[in-house]
């Protein structure tokens, strides 16, 4: 500035800077304009939504919920358990104690109710075993009745007696002693030339036509007999026995030991006309 422009007379007027340029001023976008980003912005949203909804769980995911429900179950009843505790701890002595007589008389009761129960299975195996041991008597008494009464076949150890009577002089009372020796020396059963004989057999006839039961035989005579040959073939050897006898008729008998007696012939069940088990 020259010293012409000075002001006269006083200080020197403060100097002004100039104002800087102002920036344009953008217009106002209106309603319908859309962003230039926007579409940007709603592929982001699908991206995400996409990502989040429907859910995708894995197995391992699966494995971690299912473990956590379970520690969360168990951390449930451990916290009512103590609670429960927590009540006994704050009850009163006569509570208490009411609550143990209880258990007590409980105790007892199964006590008792397994007592009884031991009892009746006892009772129960004894019963069933008495009754099985009672089958078996009883099926062994009827096997034993019925080789008696020649209902049922029968097989041992014995002796096989066989009489000759080439004369024809054997009469039946000499083949009845020969059945009485056996019987008085142990002999369990009998048949003589396929005729069974039991308690009421008889011997009838003559010599030379002799009958069992009404039932005809002839020479020779062969007596299988089961019993201990032991004890059956010495009651026939005797002096003045079965044999002796029988050769002195000019009859000749002879007895051996076979390894094994078979007597299979069979007499039909009688019902006794008035006999009748007292039993009933």
């Amino acid at each position: 500035m020259n010293s012409e422009d000075r002001p006269r007379g006083g200080s020197p007027e403060p100097r002004r800077e100039p104002l800087p340029p102002m920036a344009p001023v953008a217009p106002a976008p209106s309603a319908g304009d859309a962003p230039a980003d926007g579409g940007a912005r709603e592929s982001g949203r699908q991206r995400l939504g996409a990502a989040l909804w429907p859910p995708r769980v894995t197995r391992a995911q699966l494995i971690v919920a299912v473990l956590l429900f379970v520690l969360g179950l168990g951390l449930a009843i451990q916290v009512r358990s103590n609670s429960d505790d927590s009540a006994l701890r704050g009850a009163r002595q006569e509570d208490l104690v009411r609550i143990l007589d209880e258990l007590d008389n409980r105790t007892q009761r199964l006590q008792d109710e397994k007592q009884r129960l031991e009892e009746q299975r006892t009772e129960l195996e004894n019963s069933s075993d008495q009754a099985e041991e009672a089958r078996k008597q009883t099926l062994q008494k009827e096997q034993q009745l019925g080789i008696l009464a020649g209902t049922v076949a029968a097989q041992g150890p014995g002796v096989t007696l066989t009489i000759a009577d080439p004369s024809g002089t054997v009469e039946p009372d000499m083949l009845l002693d020969a059945i009485q020796e056996l019987r008085a020396a142990g002999a369990e059963a009998i048949q003589v030339n396929g005729a069974r004989v039991v308690a009421n057999s008889y011997f009838s006839g003559t010599a030379g036509d002799v009958e069992v039961d009404g039932r005809g035989i002839s020479a020779p005579y062969t007596f299988e007999v089961i019993g201990k040959p032991q004890d059956l073939e010495p009651a026939l050897n005797i002096p003045g026995g079965v044999v002796q006898t029988l050769e002195k008729e000019q009859a000749t008998a002879t007895v051996v030991r076979p390894e094994k007696i078979v007597v299979d012939a069979l007499r039909p069940a009688e019902r006794p006309d008035y006999a009748r088990s007292s039993s009933q």
